[in-house]
């Protein structure tokens, strides 16, 4: 098994390759606070990198879970996002998300989403997580360009030690490079084998910006993939292992996500697979979102071509 590596971002700072994904089960207050639970234990199975977000609400637990477990803050690598609902209040929204982490600093910043959109009640968000999504009103301004030199400001103040994006394209980075003066040290998107993206992570890869992936595994339905399952059998490892170990070949930060102790565990004792075994993995490609639009053909407001996905 091979250590975890890290992963030199445009900024000279360091993230682990592997991080915990930080969205409550489920979008309830139980929920949400139960996972203080499972981050403590990831902390203390070895995990140095949370990613949260203000939409998940679970910043307050990643804050008092990093105070419990004894581990000094400059060893833990910290993400949140600014809410698609926000780039109106992004002073405002980052200051909370602070305030909520009870932390000086975060180590990363991220636009959540390319578009802007906004909510019957403006600044605060629904409950549930079938009202973020039912009630999300997308408007054209600010732009993604305006949020970005905010979140530029935000850098330079070194209260956000690097600012990146998420569920960017290579069309939304372009139009994002018209204006930006600083280049995002990450984008973060969906990737697993059903949706390789190689031709976006080349692009960032060009660029300097390193990419993330949530649901790295692609759930179930890529785990029981033959390929994976075989391989898993071949390396005496789980499939998700497999599929982690492929994101570290590739260069990629992945985020699994596991409340159970054992497999926190064992998504950090990665297999180092073969190159051969690793262009298996990506044959698997079939550009296969887990992410689904709605009926009329839209996701939080936006086309697949508006995304440009």
């Amino acid at each position: 098994m091979a250590a975890i590596p890290s992963i030199k971002l445009n900024t000279g700072a360091f993230i682990p390759a592997i991080g915990l994904g930080a969205a409550p089960s489920k979008f309830t207050p139980e929920s949400r606070a139960d996972s203080e639970r499972w981050f403590l234990t990831a902390f203390q199975a070895g995990y140095r990198h949370l990613d949260t977000a203000y939409i998940y609400g679970t910043e307050p637990y990643v804050g008092a879970a990093l105070r419990a477990s004894g581990v000094p803050r400059e060893e833990v690598f910290v993400t949140t996002k600014l809410p698609f609902h926000h780039p109106k209040y992004v002073a405002r929204s980052f200051d909370e998300s602070l305030h909520k982490l009870g932390l000086d600093y975060v180590d990363l910043y991220l636009v959540h989403l390319p578009q802007t959109g906004e909510y019957p009640n403006g600044y605060d968000a629904p409950t549930t997580f079938d009202e973020i999504f039912s009630e999300f009103k997308a408007i054209d301004t600010p732009t993604f360009n305006d949020t970005w030199a905010e979140l530029e400001g935000l850098h330079t103040s070194g209260r956000a030690r690097a600012i990146g994006v998420s569920n960017f394209s290579i069309k939304t980075l372009e139009q994002l490079f018209k204006t930006a003066k600083i280049v995002p040290a990450v984008n973060q998107v969906e990737m697993h084998p059903y949706l390789a993206q190689t031709e976006l992570l080349e692009y960032c890869r060009n660029k300097g910006i390193v990419v993330t992936a949530y649901s790295p595994s692609g759930h179930e339905k890529v785990r029981s993939d033959p390929t994976i399952v075989a391989l898993a059998e071949k390396y005496k490892v789980t499939p998700t292992q497999i599929i982690l170990a492929w994101h570290l070949a590739r260069g990629v930060v992945a985020l699994p996500k596991s409340a159970n102790v054992d497999r926190q565990k064992e998504n950090i004792a990665l297999p180092t697979l073969s190159a051969e075994d690793v262009a298996r993995v990506t044959g698997l490609d079939r550009n296969e979102r887990l992410i689904k639009f709605g009926p009329d053909g839209k996701w939080l407001g936006w086309t697949a071509e508006q995304y440009g996905w």
